[in-house]
C-alpha cells in the first residue's frame, strides 16, 4: 500500500508549495499593508529598508511561488533571504530556534532550497508553460 503512494507525489509536492506560499504571503503582507494585524506597531506605517525589501519579496516571491511560476529561481532567493534573516533577526538572540522564534525562517529557507532542486511538482504555470 506505502509504495502506491509516490504516484501522488507531484501533486503532495504542489500542495507543499502551495501552502508555504500562503503562509510566506502572509508575513508579507503583514509588513506591506498591516494585513492581517499583528496588533503592534508594525505593517502598514513606515519601514525601514530591510523590512521594506523583506515584504516586497515576501509577497511577490511567494506569489510566483503560489502559481509556480519561475519556481526555482524565486526558490533559491527566498531560500537564500530566510537564511540571512534567520542570522540577521534570529540567531543573535538565542541558540535555540525554539527560543529565538526562528523556526519559521529555518523552516521557510529549507522548503525554498527543496523547491529549487524539486521544481514546483503539479498545478504549476511553469508546468503548464513545459508542456505547451
Amino acid at each position: 500500500m506505502l509504495e502506491n503512494l509516490s504516484r501522488y507525489q507531484p501533486q503532495v509536492l504542489a500542495l507543499l508549495r502551495i501552502m508555504a506560499a500562503l503562509l510566506f504571503i502572509e508575513h508579507g503582507t503583514m509588513k506591506l499593508f498591516g494585513f492581517p494585524s499583528s496588533g503592534d506597531a508594525g505593517g502598514g506605517g513606515s519601514l525601514g529598508t530591510l523590512m521594506l525589501v523583506a515584504g516586497i519579496l515576501e509577497t511577490f516571491g511567494g506569489l510566483l511561488i503560489l502559481i509556480g511560476l519561475f519556481t526555482r529561481p524565486a526558490a533559491f532567493l527566498l531560500s537564500g533571504m530566510m537564511a540571512v534573516a534567520y542570522f540577521m533577526a534570529h540567531a543573535p538572540n538565542s541558540f535555540f530556534p525554539v527560543l529565538n522564534q526562528g523556526d519559521a525562517a529555518i523552516l521557510f529557507c529549507f522548503v525554498f532550497l527543496y523547491l529549487v532542486v524539486a521544481g514546483p511538482g503539479a498545478w504549476s504555470v511553469d508546468g503548464a508553460r513545459k508542456s505547451a
